[in-house]
């Protein structure tokens, strides 16, 4: 074992990031059940691997990579992944309103309608705050794939949540 290495404890992890693990679940599935089950399953392969972990600083990427590898087993398990074509996101829309109130459950069930490749960076961008590189680094693509899904991802949620705001609905 290397001796220069900072050591932490699965408690630890668990205290500093559970919050932000379970977030990242739960915006990837869109249940509690789920997102508590791919939560504990991600901490559970965390323990197993914990001295795979090179550096202190490095947890939080670890977890979220961990917990993102849990979700695609389960969604390549059950086959049931969701597709929409590229044509519906290639364009980049206009700016939402800045005031406008976005329900949870209605951002969630449209996070569910995107494809797990522009999904997750989403996620990790707006929701998880991780930076570009941090996010090329867990998915294992070039920073200008991360860049270019998010431009689709965020151009699908814009033209869904445009469509929302001026249904007679809402």
């Amino acid at each position: 074992m290397d001796e220069g290495r900072n050591t932490v404890s699965l408690s630890e992890l668990a205290c500093l990031h559970y919050p932000l693990v379970y977030r990242y679940a739960f915006r990837l599935c869109g249940s509690v059940e789920e997102a508590e089950d791919l939560t504990q399953q991600a901490f559970l392969t965390a323990h197993r691997r914990l001295d795979q972990l090179r550096e202190r600083d490095s947890a939080k990427a670890w977890l979220c990579a961990i917990l993102r590898n849990t979700f695609l087993t389960r969604v390549s398990l059950r086959r049931s992944a969701r597709m929409i074509p590229l044509r519906a996101v290639a364009e980049p829309a206009e700016e939402i309103s800045r005031e406008a109130t976005i329900d949870s459950d209605e951002l969630q069930q449209i996070l569910n309608e995107l494809p797990e490749e522009f999904r997750t960076p989403v996620i990790l961008f707006y929701f998880d705050e991780l930076t570009y590189r941090e996010i090329a680094e867990q998915m294992n693509v070039p920073i200008g794939t991360v860049m270019s899904r998010l431009a689709r991802g965020k151009a699908h949620l814009r033209r869904r949540l445009e469509s929302m705001q001026s249904s007679p609905a809402h």
